[in-house]
């Protein structure tokens, strides 16, 4: 198997590990996080390192995949990376149990955690969050640095912009579009298109504030 490594030492890089090692498709070496200390441990494997040392590592592993839940951190340490090693290789990881639909895209970094659906001719780019018992239906398409929380599901041709995020049970209808940077609230029920930089909530889901880029939303 080849060697990897895993940004991240938080809740987020342990669901991460355990699919990763569900997959048996990659060897973990460690992981890399510059706020902890080395030797660390998190389910077995050490931090090894920061994002420096990465330069040192990249030899010995085929890539990594960065392991941060907020949306914007994620983006943050992608680009780092990539301005230390232009050319490093993000692995994407999914989860055995999830049900991934025919003519599906599935983006490097991205994460697919169990019991998701995926149905058919979706489209999921880089470095998104498609989280515990989710659901996304045909003809959606995910942008960029999105997280589709626990229990959320889209129905068809649903489209989601760079770094918005879907609140944990949180239900958007078909042929709806959401902007980038956007976040709809915990259980909301989104039944007309939501623009971007804001925050929406209820049911059905209304605009109720603007949002910045970058904002903490976790």
């Amino acid at each position: 198997m080849d060697n990897i490594v895993i940004f991240g030492s938080g809740g987020h890089s342990k669901v991460v590990i355990d699919i990763v090692e569900k997959e048996g498709r990659y060897n973990i070496v460690g992981l890399v996080d510059p706020f902890q200390p080395i030797g660390k441990e998190v389910l077995g494997y050490e931090v090894i390192g920061d994002l420096q040392d990465l330069i040192e590592m990249n030899e010995t592993v085929l890539g990594g995949i960065v392991a941060m839940g907020d949306n914007w951190k994620r983006y943050e340490t992608v680009k780092r990376i990539q301005e230390l090693l232009p050319t490093f290789y993000f692995v994407k990881a999914i989860h055995p149990s999830a049900q991934i639909g025919k003519n599906v895209t599935i983006g490097n970094g991205t994460v697919v955690m169990a019991n998701t659906v995926i149905n058919s001719h979706t489209s999921i780019r880089d470095h998104c969050i498609i989280n515990t018992k989710s659901s996304i239906d045909h003809d959606g398409c995910l942008h960029n640095f999105v997280t589709i929380a626990p229990g959320a599901t889209l129905a068809g041709s649903v489209s989601i912009g760079d770094h918005s995020v879907i609140s944990i049970g949180a239900t958007v209808i078909h042929n709806r579009n959401i902007g980038r940077h956007t976040v709809i609230g915990a259980g909301s029920t989104v039944l007309h298109d939501i623009d971007s930089y804001v925050v929406a909530y209820g049911t059905p889901a209304k605009s109720i504030r603007e949002r910045k880029e970058g904002e903490p939303y976790l």
